[in-house]
């Protein structure tokens, strides 16, 4: 009789031990925040920690301070990531079909997403300066007022939202792309055969057969967005007032500023339930938006 081969346990001797130690890399963190979060504790002045429970909890929810920056977040992060899909959807599509200087289009196309967002948002202050800013010079062209793209609340929403729009439409342009590419071209040549339209093509073969990588992607971008903190530092730090102050914008400013780590690391695990509440409402409707194509 043949027996069972036994599992070779050997890997296991080396997988386990690299296991463990991320595994404590990741929890211990998260642990130690989540039992600061439940204390007051200040590194200038020097307070010591002392239990208070569910007040730096109840603090943040009661702050209209917190549910502007979740407002502004929101503002930012969706607009922008819907501009983004649009634009960077359409010059995928563009360039899908080998359009005269594709190859120059694609590599000049995603040069914007490979420089950081602090050089990115320093280039932008510079050019959407109130005064100096060639944005405003070139306005001055044709009569036009300096525009307070930075000193103005929704100015300044509508600025940021253009640089992340800029930066980060080509992901979704190179995402995009690779699904068009990837798609069978029997279906589009028999369409063709059959006089189909350009839209209808688009309307129902393109579209429905890239929908999960297009939820994919939103997805993506949707909670890289909710990070936004280096562009609103460097452009707007957050003015004028609070009125670009995202979510960890105003975790660091409670952080690094004043110092209360308690306060911080309740506001942190708060703005990971905004994300993950977000998260799951977008997956549910995309679900039953998906279902509704299939």
């Amino acid at each position: 009789m043949s027996q069972t081969p036994q599992p070779d346990r050997v890997k296991y001797a080396f997988i386990f031990p690299a296991f463990l130690l991320v595994l404590t890399i990741t929890l211990f963190p998260l642990i130690y925040a989540l039992v600061v979060s439940f204390q007051t504790i200040r590194i200038v002045p020097p307070v010591p920690p002392k239990f208070v429970g569910f007040d730096n909890y109840a603090e943040i929810l009661a702050s209209a301070r917190f549910w502007g920056s979740i407002q502004v977040t929101a503002v930012i992060v969706f607009v922008s990531v819907a501009l983004q899909y649009v634009l960077g959807f359409a010059l995928a599509l563009t360039l899908h079909h080998n359009v005269p200087g594709a190859s120059l289009y694609r590599v000049s196309f995603l040069l914007p997403m490979f420089l950081a967002p602090v050089s990115v948002a320093l280039i932008a202050r510079m050019l959407f300066h109130p005064v100096l800013g060639p944005v405003n010079e070139f306005f001055t062209l044709f009569g036009l007022e300096n525009l307070p793209f930075l000193t103005s609340p929704s100015f300044a929403i509508a600025t940021l939202i253009t640089v992340e729009v800029w930066q980060w439409t080509p992901f979704v342009v190179l995402l995009m792309l690779a699904g068009l590419q990837g798609l069978p071209s029997e279906v589009f040549e028999a369409a063709r055969v059959d006089n189909v339209s350009a839209w209808r093509r688009f309307r129902d073969l393109t579209f429905p057969m890239l929908l999960p990588l297009s939820v994919a992607v939103v997805f993506i971008r949707l909670i890289e967005g909710f990070k936004i903190i280096d562009t609103v530092f460097v452009l707007t730090g957050g003015g004028p007032g609070t009125s670009t102050e995202t979510l960890t914008l105003f975790a660091y400013n409670e952080g690094f500023k004043k110092f209360n780590i308690g306060m911080t690391s309740a506001l942190s695990f708060l703005f990971l339930i905004v994300v993950i509440l977000f998260g799951t409402l977008y997956l549910a409707a995309a679900q039953r938006m998906i279902r509704r194509y299939q």
